[in-house]
């Protein structure tokens, strides 16, 4: 009897520890198998973040396409505008080289052609930006006197409204600053005049408190903001008088129009 009981409690002992390492067993399993969860967690957040950096990436080099190509067709506009224009030259130029020739056809004709370069340069200067229009309309009025001179010869004439075109031509190339009065909300101030070729005509008031910009659609002068182009006016004043070395420039430049 003693010994079927003791047989009864041993067997009851194993039972209770198979059951035991057999909840032990499972136990680890289902550990592993939530770190083994918990390690794809991980690489999946770590591959999102990813996926999300490349994607932000990706849009901001898609922006940044997108401005420089509108940049790039406005630029195709300008040069198809300058292309026509430098083709009009052209066909002066080709007519002037033909008229050469004859020297006689010259002689003739000559004086008209001046006479409607003159008006022709006139009409320009009076279009164009109003840098030293004082200043373009003297030099203009004092060649258009020496046409009725008769002890000046037509090749001096000639001579002399050809200097006028290279004097605007060079406007175009280069960085000019000057003195000037402009009327501003009402009063006149001392300003100094920033002229950058023909791309923009910018002024400031001497205490540097008030920035201006030549709107050639409105054909008058319209304020801007100070705080932003401010410093930037007075680099290029600097650059213009020599004071500072040639930098870039963050100008308000308006777009290119398109061609007619």
């Amino acid at each position: 009897m003693k010994t079927k009981r003791f047989m009864a409690v041993a067997l009851t002992t194993a039972l209770s520890a198979g059951a035991l390492y057999g909840s032990v067993a499972t136990a680890d399993t289902l550990d592993n198998v939530l770190a083994v969860e918990k390690q794809k967690t991980t690489a999946a957040q770590t591959s999102q973040k990813r996926i999300d950096k490349i994607a932000e990436e990706t849009s901001s080099l898609l922006q940044d396409f997108k401005v420089v190509n509108k940049q790039i067709e406005g630029l195709r506009v300008y040069n198809r505008q300058l292309e026509k224009q430098l083709a009009n030259q052209l066909a002066v130029i080709k007519d002037l080289d033909e008229s050469i020739e004859n020297v006689t056809v010259i002689e003739r004709q000559i004086q008209p052609l001046i006479l409607k370069m003159l008006d022709g340069l006139e009409q320009f200067i009076k279009l164009d930006a109003p840098f030293k229009l004082d200043e373009r309309l003297a030099n203009l009025e004092g060649v258009k006197k020496a046409m009725d001179r008769s002890d000046v010869t037509v090749a001096e004439k000639f001579r002399q409204v050809l200097e006028l075109y290279n004097f605007e031509a060079e406007y175009a190339r280069k960085i000019n600053s000057y003195g000037d009065t402009l009327n501003v909300n009402g009063t006149d101030r001392e300003v100094n005049v920033l002229q950058i070729g023909r791309i923009a005509l910018l002024a400031q008031t001497t205490d540097s408190k008030i920035s201006l910009a030549y709107d050639k659609e409105q054909k008058a002068w319209v304020e801007i903001d100070a705080g932003e182009y401010r410093r930037a006016i007075m680099n290029g004043l600097k650059i213009a008088k020599k004071q500072a070395s040639t930098d870039i420039m963050v100008m308000p430049i308006p777009a290119p129009e398109a061609a007619q």
